[in-house]
């Protein structure tokens, strides 16, 4: 049985990404090892393969990225491996180095644009080094995937590569609304962002137009650097009664929540490319809990609104004129996109996805 490492920089517990790889190659009989790290409030994780998080010294920064890098470096030297599959240019560099030292397959599955990421942006020198790993590796790899089309085509037109299209779609599943929200909804509509609260997000537009929004609650579910700026500007904008949070939960408890929304949102800013060609796994997530969507004018979740008509894209960016637009949306009628919701719903699942890795594994350069 052969043996595939695959790697990671977060603490595996949210990353349904992997989680839906992973079970996909275990179902492939391959023998799996997943390495990721630990962080002090990291949940304990059950898998029905082997799983290693390191305990690092530093968390975060430059310090976290040469400690990750260089212990998964020693790990890979001695662990037995037919097969290394590296998730983001992050895990990039220790896997490459090991696939040449010891002939093995290399497979690289890039989450996102890593080195046009907003975080980045200003900072020059740090995404001018990952942008040299990312130059002297990438045009290398013969076993390429991503998430987007557009992700996709920069890849293979920069560095005539030859990544394919995996999307994140989740696992098809029935649409229960079996749980309820920590706090009072009745009789009140609910738009729902549901990811990480970082830059770019398109949550501080959001809070804004809460403002002029009445009946209605605006619930963020997810953690990031953003969390305490965002509370500050709900305080001083008096909507505290209309914004609500919920810390991180586990994936099961999310697909409980999110039929319970009216409206789900994914309205990232243009920042870069990453956020531009971004194809968030929200989105898949809102479809697959049939509830409309609002998206960005951006060109991969506009593509997904014009195909399916599972809702719409975002008209302005001024909250006056976006309450407008959320309120049109929230008076329709359910009928109005449930058909459309329930082919998309039907489509967009990794059911049907996971096909495209079997055949790239089964045929590894």
């Amino acid at each position: 049985m052969k043996r595939v490492i695959v790697s990671v920089t977060n603490d595996l517990v949210t990353d349904q990404r992997v989680y839906k790889i992973c079970n996909t190659l275990l179902k492939m009989n391959y023998n799996l090892l997943l390495i990721g790290r630990k962080l002090p409030n990291s949940k304990e994780i059950n898998r029905p393969y082997k799983v290693h998080r390191f305990n690092l010294l530093f968390n975060k920064g430059f310090l976290f990225y040469a400690e990750y890098n260089l212990r998964l470096f020693f790990k890979l030297f001695f662990l037995k491996k037919d097969i290394l599959l590296s998730n983001d240019l992050d895990t990039l560099l220790p896997n490459f180095i090991i696939s040449k030292v010891f002939r093995k397959k290399l497979v690289y599955d890039s989450h996102e644009l890593f080195t046009e990421v907003p975080e980045l942006i200003d900072k020059p020198f740090v995404r001018n080094f990952w942008l040299k790993i990312e130059k002297f590796i990438v045009p290398e790899i013969k076993n390429c995937t991503t998430v987007s089309n557009s992700i996709a085509n920069y890849y293979n037109t920069k560095y005539n590569t030859d990544f394919k299209l995996i999307r994140n779609f989740p696992y098809k599943t029935t649409t229960q609304k079996t749980d309820n929200f920590p706090f009072e909804t009745s009789n009140k509509k609910i738009i729902l962002y549901q990811g990480a609260i970082n830059k770019g997000r398109g949550l501080e537009l959001m809070i804004e137009t809460m403002q002029f929004i009445n009946n209605t609650i605006f619930i963020i579910i997810g953690k990031g650097d953003l969390e305490l700026k965002l509370k500050e500007k709900i305080t001083n904008l008096n909507v505290s009664e209309k914004v609500k949070f919920i810390s991180e939960i586990t994936p099961k408890k999310l697909k409980k929540l999110t039929p319970l929304a009216s409206l789900g949102i994914s309205l990232e800013e243009d920042l870069g490319l990453n956020y531009r060609f971004a194809l968030p796994n929200k989105l898949f997530d809102y479809i697959n809990a049939k509830i409309p969507v609002l998206v960005s004018d951006l060109p991969e979740m506009k593509q997904i609104i014009l195909t399916y008509n599972v809702g719409e894209i975002i008209n302005s960016r001024e909250p006056k004129q976006l309450v407008n637009q959320i309120e049109k949306l929230l008076k329709k009628e359910t009928s109005y996109f449930e058909k459309k919701l329930e082919i998309a719903k039907n489509e967009l699942i990794w059911e049907n996805e996971e096909n495209k890795l079997i055949e790239i594994f089964e045929n590894l350069n």
